[in-house]
Protein backbone atom coordinates (compact mmCIF):
# COMPACT_ATOMS: atom_id res chain seq x y z
CA UNK A 1 0.00 0.00 0.00
CA UNK A 2 2.99 2.21 0.85
CA UNK A 3 4.60 1.31 -2.10
CA UNK A 4 1.37 2.33 -4.17
CA UNK A 5 1.10 5.94 -2.74
CA UNK A 6 5.18 6.53 -3.09
CA UNK A 7 4.49 5.96 -7.30
CA UNK A 8 1.21 7.85 -7.01
CA UNK A 9 3.11 10.39 -5.51
CA UNK A 10 5.95 9.82 -7.79
CA UNK A 11 3.93 10.47 -10.93
CA UNK A 12 1.92 13.34 -9.43
CA UNK A 13 5.33 14.85 -8.79
CA UNK A 14 5.82 18.44 -10.34
CA UNK A 15 9.49 16.19 -11.47
CA UNK A 16 7.80 13.40 -13.28
CA UNK A 17 5.16 16.15 -15.03
CA UNK A 18 8.37 18.18 -15.67
CA UNK A 19 10.13 15.55 -17.40
CA UNK A 20 6.80 14.66 -19.24
CA UNK A 21 6.57 18.48 -20.76
CA UNK A 22 9.97 17.60 -21.64
CA UNK A 23 9.74 14.35 -23.42
CA UNK A 24 6.16 16.43 -25.52
CA UNK A 25 9.21 19.04 -26.55
CA UNK A 26 11.06 16.15 -27.91
CA UNK A 27 7.93 15.02 -29.81
CA UNK A 28 6.94 18.34 -31.39
CA UNK A 29 10.54 18.28 -33.20
CA UNK A 30 8.88 15.64 -35.87
CA UNK A 31 6.12 18.52 -37.21
CA UNK A 32 9.05 21.18 -36.71
CA UNK A 33 11.07 19.02 -39.08
CA UNK A 34 8.40 18.49 -41.63
CA UNK A 35 8.11 21.83 -41.60
CA UNK A 36 11.92 22.45 -42.05
CA UNK A 37 11.45 19.65 -45.30
CA UNK A 38 8.56 21.95 -46.41
CA UNK A 39 10.43 25.22 -46.43
CA UNK A 40 13.62 23.13 -48.34
CA UNK A 41 11.02 21.88 -50.97
CA UNK A 42 9.40 25.26 -51.49
CA UNK A 43 12.98 26.42 -52.04
CA UNK A 44 14.13 23.55 -54.59
CA UNK A 45 10.62 24.66 -56.74
CA UNK A 46 12.07 28.22 -56.54
CA UNK A 47 15.43 27.31 -57.59
CA UNK A 48 13.72 24.78 -60.43
CA UNK A 49 11.75 27.65 -61.37
CA UNK A 50 15.14 29.78 -61.73
CA UNK A 51 16.59 27.48 -64.09
CA UNK A 52 13.43 26.97 -66.05
CA UNK A 53 13.66 30.93 -66.95
CA UNK A 54 17.07 31.18 -67.31
CA UNK A 55 17.30 28.36 -69.42
CA UNK A 56 15.00 29.96 -71.94
CA UNK A 57 17.00 33.40 -71.39
CA UNK A 58 20.51 32.58 -70.95
CA UNK A 59 22.36 30.83 -68.12
CA UNK A 60 25.41 32.95 -66.31
CA UNK A 61 27.98 33.98 -68.27
CA UNK A 62 31.85 33.26 -67.56
CA UNK A 63 33.66 35.51 -70.73
CA UNK A 64 37.08 33.35 -71.49
CA UNK A 65 39.49 35.11 -73.76
CA UNK A 66 40.32 35.89 -76.24
CA UNK A 67 43.17 33.30 -77.28
CA UNK A 68 44.95 33.25 -80.13
CA UNK A 69 45.73 29.46 -80.94
CA UNK A 70 47.95 27.67 -83.24
CA UNK A 71 47.75 24.63 -84.72
CA UNK A 72 50.37 22.18 -86.14
CA UNK A 73 50.99 18.53 -86.73
CA UNK A 74 53.63 16.16 -85.29
CA UNK A 75 54.39 12.72 -85.65
CA UNK A 76 54.84 10.40 -83.22
CA UNK A 77 56.39 6.84 -83.72
CA UNK A 78 53.68 4.26 -82.32
CA UNK A 79 55.59 1.04 -83.62
CA UNK A 80 58.74 -0.18 -85.72
CA UNK A 81 57.28 1.13 -88.75
CA UNK A 82 54.25 2.92 -87.42
CA UNK A 83 53.65 6.65 -87.36
CA UNK A 84 50.91 8.67 -86.11
CA UNK A 85 50.20 12.13 -87.06
CA UNK A 86 48.38 14.20 -84.01
CA UNK A 87 47.04 18.18 -84.25
CA UNK A 88 47.90 20.37 -81.65
CA UNK A 89 47.28 23.45 -80.20
CA UNK A 90 49.89 26.29 -79.20
CA UNK A 91 47.66 28.88 -77.21
CA UNK A 92 48.64 32.42 -76.84
CA UNK A 93 47.48 35.32 -74.27
CA UNK A 94 47.05 38.80 -75.20
CA UNK A 95 49.50 40.93 -74.16
CA UNK A 96 47.00 43.86 -72.99
CA UNK A 97 42.99 43.24 -72.23
CA UNK A 98 40.75 45.57 -71.34
CA UNK A 99 37.22 45.31 -70.91
CA UNK A 100 34.36 47.87 -70.79
CA UNK A 101 30.61 47.10 -70.17
CA UNK A 102 26.96 47.77 -68.92
CA UNK A 103 24.91 44.83 -67.14
CA UNK A 104 21.42 46.02 -67.51
CA UNK A 105 19.39 43.96 -64.86
CA UNK A 106 15.58 42.27 -66.02
CA UNK A 107 13.17 41.07 -63.50
CA UNK A 108 11.64 38.01 -64.73
CA UNK A 109 8.62 36.49 -62.96
CA UNK A 110 7.00 33.05 -63.25
CA UNK A 111 4.32 32.15 -60.62
CA UNK A 112 5.27 33.54 -57.37
CA UNK A 113 8.73 33.34 -58.24
CA UNK A 114 11.72 36.00 -59.37
CA UNK A 115 13.99 35.54 -61.73
CA UNK A 116 16.83 38.30 -62.01
CA UNK A 117 18.48 38.30 -65.36
CA UNK A 118 20.51 40.84 -67.77
CA UNK A 119 21.57 41.60 -70.88
CA UNK A 120 25.21 42.89 -70.80
CA UNK A 121 26.83 44.98 -73.45
CA UNK A 122 30.47 44.46 -73.19
CA UNK A 123 33.81 45.98 -75.36
CA UNK A 124 36.99 44.19 -75.76
CA UNK A 125 40.32 45.68 -76.80
CA UNK A 126 43.59 44.98 -76.57
CA UNK A 127 46.89 44.15 -78.01
CA UNK A 128 48.83 40.75 -79.19
CA UNK A 129 51.95 40.35 -79.48
CA UNK A 130 54.19 38.09 -82.43
CA UNK A 131 53.34 34.39 -80.96
CA UNK A 132 56.75 33.26 -79.61
CA UNK A 133 57.15 30.08 -80.52
CA UNK A 134 60.10 29.21 -79.71
CA UNK A 135 59.54 29.07 -75.69
CA UNK A 136 57.32 25.85 -76.80
CA UNK A 137 59.37 24.38 -78.99
CA UNK A 138 56.86 24.61 -81.73
CA UNK A 139 58.23 24.05 -85.83
CA UNK A 140 58.43 27.86 -87.58
CA UNK A 141 55.36 25.68 -90.05
CA UNK A 142 53.15 26.56 -87.73
CA UNK A 143 53.47 30.72 -88.62
CA UNK A 144 52.18 29.81 -91.86
CA UNK A 145 49.12 28.01 -91.03
CA UNK A 146 45.83 29.69 -89.97
CA UNK A 147 45.67 30.93 -86.01
CA UNK A 148 42.43 31.05 -84.41
CA UNK A 149 41.30 34.02 -82.68
CA UNK A 150 39.00 32.20 -80.09
CA UNK A 151 36.49 33.45 -77.31
CA UNK A 152 34.80 31.51 -74.85
CA UNK A 153 30.93 31.83 -74.69
CA UNK A 154 29.05 29.33 -72.23
CA UNK A 155 25.94 29.82 -73.48
CA UNK A 156 25.63 30.53 -76.94
CA UNK A 157 21.58 30.87 -76.74
CA UNK A 158 22.28 34.12 -74.96
CA UNK A 159 24.20 36.25 -78.27
CA UNK A 160 21.80 39.15 -79.11
CA UNK A 161 23.67 40.49 -82.05
CA UNK A 162 26.28 39.19 -85.11
CA UNK A 163 30.01 39.82 -83.41
CA UNK A 164 32.01 41.52 -85.49
CA UNK A 165 35.84 40.88 -84.45
CA UNK A 166 38.71 43.75 -85.78
CA UNK A 167 42.38 42.54 -86.10
CA UNK A 168 44.38 45.55 -87.01
CA UNK A 169 42.61 46.80 -89.87
CA UNK A 170 40.65 43.36 -91.34
CA UNK A 171 37.27 42.46 -89.92
CA UNK A 172 37.56 38.97 -88.89
CA UNK A 173 34.27 36.14 -90.47
CA UNK A 174 33.18 35.04 -86.97
CA UNK A 175 32.02 30.96 -87.17
CA UNK A 176 30.29 29.69 -83.90
CA UNK A 177 31.73 26.72 -81.77
CA UNK A 178 35.49 26.08 -81.43
CA UNK A 179 38.49 24.51 -83.00
CA UNK A 180 39.26 22.27 -79.61
CA UNK A 181 37.85 22.47 -75.92
CA UNK A 182 41.43 23.24 -74.61
CA UNK A 183 40.23 26.29 -72.68
CA UNK A 184 36.66 26.98 -72.93
CA UNK A 185 33.89 24.39 -74.26
CA UNK A 186 31.91 26.58 -76.24
CA UNK A 187 32.17 30.04 -78.09
CA UNK A 188 32.98 31.25 -80.93
CA UNK A 189 35.95 31.59 -83.56
CA UNK A 190 37.25 33.39 -86.56
CA UNK A 191 40.43 32.47 -88.66
CA UNK A 192 43.50 35.09 -89.68
CA UNK A 193 46.64 35.18 -91.09
CA UNK A 194 49.48 36.39 -88.54
CA UNK A 195 51.06 39.14 -90.10
CA UNK A 196 55.08 40.35 -89.24
CA UNK A 197 53.76 43.15 -86.80
CA UNK A 198 55.24 42.94 -83.14
CA UNK A 199 52.34 43.93 -81.69
CA UNK A 200 48.39 43.22 -83.22
CA UNK A 201 45.34 45.46 -82.19
CA UNK A 202 42.05 43.64 -81.59
CA UNK A 203 38.71 44.86 -80.52
CA UNK A 204 34.85 42.84 -80.69
CA UNK A 205 31.37 43.75 -78.57
CA UNK A 206 29.13 41.12 -77.22
CA UNK A 207 25.64 42.02 -76.47
CA UNK A 208 24.48 39.05 -74.06
CA UNK A 209 21.54 37.73 -72.07
CA UNK A 210 22.57 35.81 -68.88
CA UNK A 211 21.38 35.57 -65.78
CA UNK A 212 22.10 35.62 -62.17
CA UNK A 213 26.09 35.99 -62.66
CA UNK A 214 28.66 37.42 -65.28
CA UNK A 215 32.22 36.33 -64.63
CA UNK A 216 35.56 36.94 -66.53
CA UNK A 217 39.03 35.09 -67.06
CA UNK A 218 41.88 37.40 -66.69
CA UNK A 219 43.56 36.34 -70.41
CA UNK A 220 45.94 39.59 -70.59
CA UNK A 221 49.17 40.11 -69.20
CA UNK A 222 47.37 43.01 -68.03
CA UNK A 223 43.74 42.52 -67.56
CA UNK A 224 41.33 45.96 -66.83
CA UNK A 225 37.74 45.17 -65.94
CA UNK A 226 35.14 47.83 -65.87
CA UNK A 227 31.41 47.30 -65.52
CA UNK A 228 28.52 49.43 -64.31
CA UNK A 229 25.04 48.30 -63.89
CA UNK A 230 21.77 49.66 -62.42
CA UNK A 231 21.42 46.36 -59.94
CA UNK A 232 21.69 47.67 -56.07
CA UNK A 233 22.64 44.73 -54.61
CA UNK A 234 25.49 43.22 -56.34
CA UNK A 235 27.87 40.40 -54.70
CA UNK A 236 31.41 40.82 -56.34
CA UNK A 237 32.80 37.07 -56.41
CA UNK A 238 35.77 34.82 -57.52
CA UNK A 239 39.39 34.85 -57.35
CA UNK A 240 39.55 38.41 -57.32
CA UNK A 241 37.28 41.52 -55.77
CA UNK A 242 36.90 44.53 -57.80
CA UNK A 243 40.39 46.80 -56.77
CA UNK A 244 37.70 50.31 -57.06
CA UNK A 245 34.04 50.12 -56.52
CA UNK A 246 30.63 51.72 -55.82
CA UNK A 247 27.64 50.57 -54.70
CA UNK A 248 24.72 53.44 -54.34
CA UNK A 249 20.85 53.59 -54.87
CA UNK A 250 21.20 53.79 -58.48
CA UNK A 251 23.38 50.94 -59.11
CA UNK A 252 26.97 49.89 -58.85
CA UNK A 253 30.52 50.14 -60.42
CA UNK A 254 33.25 48.15 -60.37
CA UNK A 255 37.06 48.11 -61.57
CA UNK A 256 38.96 45.29 -61.55
CA UNK A 257 42.86 44.78 -62.41
CA UNK A 258 44.65 42.28 -62.64
CA UNK A 259 48.38 41.35 -63.66
CA UNK A 260 49.55 37.84 -65.24
CA UNK A 261 51.68 37.25 -61.90
CA UNK A 262 48.20 37.49 -59.67
CA UNK A 263 47.08 34.10 -62.03
CA UNK A 264 48.57 30.47 -62.11
CA UNK A 265 48.94 30.38 -65.72
CA UNK A 266 51.86 31.59 -67.92
CA UNK A 267 51.35 33.61 -71.25
CA UNK A 268 51.66 30.20 -73.93
CA UNK A 269 51.02 26.56 -73.22
CA UNK A 270 50.22 23.76 -75.62
CA UNK A 271 46.67 21.93 -75.61
CA UNK A 272 45.48 21.28 -72.36
CA UNK A 273 48.83 21.94 -69.93
CA UNK A 274 46.74 24.90 -67.68
CA UNK A 275 43.37 25.73 -66.41
CA UNK A 276 42.00 29.15 -66.14
CA UNK A 277 38.74 28.36 -64.62
CA UNK A 278 39.87 29.10 -61.14
CA UNK A 279 40.65 32.72 -61.40
CA UNK A 280 37.30 33.42 -63.21
CA UNK A 281 36.02 36.73 -61.41
CA UNK A 282 33.16 38.73 -61.39
CA UNK A 283 29.68 39.97 -59.96
CA UNK A 284 26.57 37.70 -58.39
CA UNK A 285 23.25 39.78 -58.99
CA UNK A 286 20.89 39.21 -55.91
CA UNK A 287 17.79 39.23 -54.76
CA UNK A 288 17.52 41.76 -51.66
CA UNK A 289 16.12 39.03 -49.09
CA UNK A 290 16.98 35.07 -49.32
CA UNK A 291 13.09 34.47 -47.00
CA UNK A 292 14.01 30.85 -47.47
CA UNK A 293 17.11 31.10 -45.96
CA UNK A 294 15.80 32.92 -43.56
CA UNK A 295 12.69 30.91 -42.86
CA UNK A 296 15.05 27.73 -42.46
CA UNK A 297 17.13 29.72 -40.27
CA UNK A 298 14.16 30.58 -37.62
CA UNK A 299 12.53 26.92 -37.84
CA UNK A 300 16.11 25.73 -36.35
CA UNK A 301 14.91 27.22 -33.18
CA UNK A 302 11.38 25.62 -32.93
CA UNK A 303 12.80 23.66 -29.93
CA UNK A 304 14.22 26.87 -28.05
CA UNK A 305 10.32 28.29 -28.28
CA UNK A 306 8.34 25.04 -27.49
CA UNK A 307 10.50 24.54 -24.52
CA UNK A 308 10.70 27.83 -22.92
CA UNK A 309 7.10 28.87 -23.82
CA UNK A 310 6.10 25.83 -21.86
CA UNK A 311 7.98 26.46 -19.20
CA UNK A 312 6.57 29.74 -18.70
CA UNK A 313 2.95 27.41 -18.84
CA UNK A 314 4.52 25.36 -15.83
CA UNK A 315 5.47 27.66 -13.64
CA UNK A 316 2.67 29.67 -14.53
CA UNK A 317 0.65 26.13 -13.60
CA UNK A 318 2.81 26.14 -10.26
CA UNK A 319 2.20 29.42 -8.99
CA UNK A 320 -1.54 29.50 -10.06
CA UNK A 321 -1.81 25.69 -8.33
CA UNK A 322 -4.33 25.34 -11.94
CA UNK A 323 -3.74 21.49 -13.49
CA UNK A 324 -3.06 21.87 -17.32
CA UNK A 325 -3.83 18.84 -19.28
CA UNK A 326 -0.85 17.69 -21.84
CA UNK A 327 -3.53 17.85 -24.35
CA UNK A 328 -3.32 21.91 -23.86
CA UNK A 329 0.51 22.23 -24.07
CA UNK A 330 0.39 20.09 -26.86
CA UNK A 331 -1.56 22.60 -29.06
CA UNK A 332 0.47 25.42 -27.68
CA UNK A 333 3.17 23.53 -29.03
CA UNK A 334 1.67 22.75 -32.77
CA UNK A 335 0.71 26.90 -32.36
CA UNK A 336 4.24 27.39 -32.27
CA UNK A 337 5.24 24.83 -35.03
CA UNK A 338 2.61 26.77 -37.20
CA UNK A 339 4.38 29.86 -36.96
CA UNK A 340 7.00 28.56 -39.12
CA UNK A 341 4.62 27.51 -41.68
CA UNK A 342 3.10 30.40 -41.91
CA UNK A 343 5.93 32.92 -42.18
CA UNK A 344 7.09 31.16 -45.31
CA UNK A 345 4.06 31.19 -47.12
CA UNK A 346 3.62 35.08 -46.47
CA UNK A 347 7.14 35.77 -47.13
CA UNK A 348 6.45 34.14 -50.68
CA UNK A 349 4.20 37.06 -51.04
CA UNK A 350 4.94 40.13 -49.30
CA UNK A 351 8.47 41.70 -47.50
CA UNK A 352 10.19 38.97 -45.24
CA UNK A 353 10.17 41.71 -42.28
CA UNK A 354 6.53 42.44 -42.65
CA UNK A 355 5.71 38.52 -42.97
CA UNK A 356 7.49 38.06 -40.17
CA UNK A 357 5.42 40.68 -38.01
CA UNK A 358 2.06 39.48 -39.07
CA UNK A 359 3.06 35.67 -38.36
CA UNK A 360 4.30 37.03 -34.85
CA UNK A 361 1.75 38.93 -33.69
CA UNK A 362 -1.39 36.19 -35.06
CA UNK A 363 0.84 33.03 -32.85
CA UNK A 364 1.06 35.37 -30.09
CA UNK A 365 -2.44 36.58 -29.88
CA UNK A 366 -3.58 32.96 -30.28
CA UNK A 367 -1.49 31.21 -27.89
CA UNK A 368 -2.24 34.67 -25.79
CA UNK A 369 -5.76 33.81 -25.67
CA UNK A 370 -5.53 30.55 -24.95
CA UNK A 371 -3.72 30.84 -22.18
CA UNK A 372 -6.19 33.43 -20.44
CA UNK A 373 -8.88 31.01 -21.03
CA UNK A 374 -6.79 28.22 -18.99
CA UNK A 375 -5.32 30.23 -16.45
CA UNK A 376 -7.99 32.90 -16.27
CA UNK A 377 -5.39 35.38 -14.51
CA UNK A 378 -4.29 38.68 -16.50
CA UNK A 379 -0.53 38.39 -14.95
CA UNK A 380 0.16 34.90 -16.76
CA UNK A 381 -1.63 36.35 -19.90
CA UNK A 382 0.76 39.07 -20.02
CA UNK A 383 3.90 36.96 -18.76
CA UNK A 384 3.33 34.87 -21.64
CA UNK A 385 2.77 37.62 -24.08
CA UNK A 386 6.07 39.24 -22.77
CA UNK A 387 8.10 35.87 -22.91
CA UNK A 388 6.98 35.17 -26.72
CA UNK A 389 7.90 38.80 -27.82
CA UNK A 390 10.79 38.51 -26.54
CA UNK A 391 11.50 35.53 -28.08
CA UNK A 392 10.18 36.39 -31.29
CA UNK A 393 12.21 39.44 -31.20
CA UNK A 394 15.30 37.76 -30.14
CA UNK A 395 14.97 35.33 -33.31
CA UNK A 396 14.45 38.52 -35.56
CA UNK A 397 17.90 39.97 -34.58
CA UNK A 398 19.57 36.92 -34.87
CA UNK A 399 18.00 36.66 -38.26
CA UNK A 400 19.16 40.02 -39.24
CA UNK A 401 22.96 39.33 -38.16
CA UNK A 402 25.39 37.08 -40.35
CA UNK A 403 28.83 37.35 -38.85
CA UNK A 404 27.66 37.26 -35.29
CA UNK A 405 24.52 35.99 -35.08
CA UNK A 406 26.54 33.08 -33.44
CA UNK A 407 27.51 34.62 -30.68
CA UNK A 408 24.40 37.06 -30.02
CA UNK A 409 22.56 33.32 -30.23
CA UNK A 410 24.76 32.08 -27.28
CA UNK A 411 24.90 35.00 -25.11
CA UNK A 412 20.77 34.96 -25.49
CA UNK A 413 20.68 31.32 -24.84
CA UNK A 414 22.97 32.04 -21.66
CA UNK A 415 20.76 34.68 -20.40
CA UNK A 416 17.80 32.92 -20.62
CA UNK A 417 18.94 29.78 -19.22
CA UNK A 418 20.03 31.82 -16.06
CA UNK A 419 16.38 33.22 -15.66
CA UNK A 420 14.96 29.60 -15.57
CA UNK A 421 17.67 28.36 -13.21
CA UNK A 422 16.86 31.80 -11.24
CA UNK A 423 12.85 30.76 -10.99
CA UNK A 424 13.03 27.41 -10.42
CA UNK A 425 15.64 27.08 -7.65
CA UNK A 426 12.75 27.09 -4.43
CA UNK A 427 10.68 24.59 -6.70
CA UNK A 428 10.45 21.01 -4.88
CA UNK A 429 10.17 18.92 -7.66
CA UNK A 430 9.10 16.24 -5.51
CA UNK A 431 6.00 17.51 -4.25
CA UNK A 432 2.79 16.91 -5.42
CA UNK A 433 1.19 20.13 -5.53
CA UNK A 434 -1.64 20.38 -3.49
CA UNK A 435 -4.93 22.62 -3.89
CA UNK A 436 -4.52 22.71 -7.71
CA UNK A 437 -7.73 22.62 -9.83
CA UNK A 438 -8.13 20.32 -12.84
CA UNK A 439 -8.84 22.93 -15.78
CA UNK A 440 -10.14 19.98 -17.75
Amino acid sequence: METTKANNGFFNSLGFKMALIGLLSLFLLIPASLILELIREREQRRTETINEVTSLWGNAQTITGPVLTLPYEVTIQTGKDEFLTETRYAHFLPEELNVEGIAEPEVRHRGIYKVVAYRTKLRFSGKFAKPDIATLDVPETALENQAIFEIGIPDMRGINKDIAIQWGDSSLPVIPGLPNTHIATSGVHARLHLSDNELNNFSFELDLNGSQSLNFIPMGKKTNVNLKSSWTSPKFKGAFLPDDRNIDEKGFTAEWNVLQLNRNYPQQWIDKQYSVDESAFGVELLTPVDTYRKSERSAKYAILFITLTFIVFFFAEVMTKTRIHFINYLLTGIALCIFYSLLTALAEHINFNIAYLVSGITIIGMIAAFAHSLYKRKQVTFTVIATLIILYTFLFVILQLMDYSLLFGNIGLVIILGVVMYFSRKVDWYSTPKGISDNN
